[in-house]
Parts: structure tokens; C-alpha cells; sequence
């Protein structure tokens, strides 16, 4: 059986079928999940421009272990979740941050989205954390029904923290306790 850091939330994994589970990204994974986020870029959660060639790593910044990958048996990913630290202190090391979420279209709907985050609030718990936080657009419905949805409560608000598309947008700080 593989170390529990690399064991998937897979329901069997001798079983080969196309519903999503959620693994410890790989570093193999770096270009699958670069097309992925190119593919899923909105400024309904993005505040940074849209990427062009030539592209950065995805892993440029981040190490493969502070993501969650939602696959599918056959092999292709659908999703991720980044989960780290907020801050390198250690008086709150006890906090993991939700730091990105993204889902492809191809799999909107089928409950990936709760997946990766239940996946998260699994592994910050595993890694010690107290607590869980993250930040998400204030016109990101959607989002912010999962994240109410699974525990969340609204912590704070930036208003017209973003101009994005000419219209001004509030930074909403959510957060749970583990």
C-alpha cells in the first residue's frame, strides 16, 4: 500500500472507471495541470492576466505536494486544489490556506469542486492544521455557495479590493475551523 501521503481518496483502486478521485499531485502532473489552469482562467476568479506563451511552470512557485489533483481512472485530470501555508510563521503554522481551486468543463457538475474541498479540509487536518482559510472574489456565487456549503462562514470583506473587466470587486475572506 503507498505512504499515506501518497494514497488517493480513490473508492478502489482496482476498479478503472471514469469518476473522479483525489490524489497528492505529481510532479509529472506540471503540464496537465498548466493546460488545465490556461483552460479555466475567468476573471470570475482570477485577478492576474491571462497567461500567454511562453508559458511559466506550473510548479514554478509551488511545490507538487501543496496540490490535490481530482483525476479520473482512465488517468486524466480534471481538477486540482492548492493548499498551503499562508505565511511561513510559526505562530500560525496551525492554518492551511486555500490558494486555488479549479475545474475542468468537462467535469463542472459532477461534484469535483466538493470533492477537491473535502479532500482539503482532509488533508490540512492530516497535516495538523487547526484551521482553514481561503479568499474568493465577491461575485464568484457559485464559490462561495460551495464554501458556505461545506462549512465556511464569511470572516471578512476588501470591497472593491479588484478592478477586473472595468468593475470594481470585493475580496472575501472565508475560513473554517478544522
Amino acid at each position: 500500500m503507498p505512504p499515506d501521503s501518497q494514497r488517493s481518496h480513490r473508492p478502489n483502486d482496482a476498479y478503472e472507471s471514469s469518476e473522479p478521485f483525489v490524489r497528492l499531485a505529481l510532479p509529472g502532473d506540471e503540464d496537465a495541470l498548466g493546460r488545465l489552469d490556461r483552460a479555466t482562467w475567468s476573471t470570475l476568479h482570477s485577478v492576474t492576466p491571462r497567461a500567454r506563451p511562453p508559458y511559466t511552470p506550473f510548479f514554478e512557485t509551488s511545490d507538487p505536494r501543496d496540490h490535490l489533483v481530482a483525476a479520473t481512472g482512465d488517468g486524466r485530470v480534471v481538477g486540482y486544489v492548492k493548499l498551503a501555508r499562508p505565511t511561513p510563521l510559526a505562530s500560525n503554522a496551525h492554518v492551511r490556506q486555500i490558494q486555488g481551486l479549479a475545474v475542468s468543463d468537462e467535469a463542472r457538475g459532477m461534484g469535483v469542486g466538493r470533492l477537491l474541498i473535502r479532500a482539503a479540509v482532509a488533508e490540512a487536518r492530516r497535516r495538523g492544521a487547526l484551521r482553514l482559510s481561503l479568499r474568493v472574489l465577491g461575485h464568484n456565487a457559485p464559490a462561495r455557495r460551495l464554501y458556505e456549503s461545506e462549512g465556511f462562514v464569511v470572516e471578512g470583506i476588501q470591497p472593491r479590493e479588484f478592478l477586473l473587466d472595468g468593475e470594481f470587486v470585493d475580496d472575501v475572506l472565508m475560513g473554517r475551523e478544522l
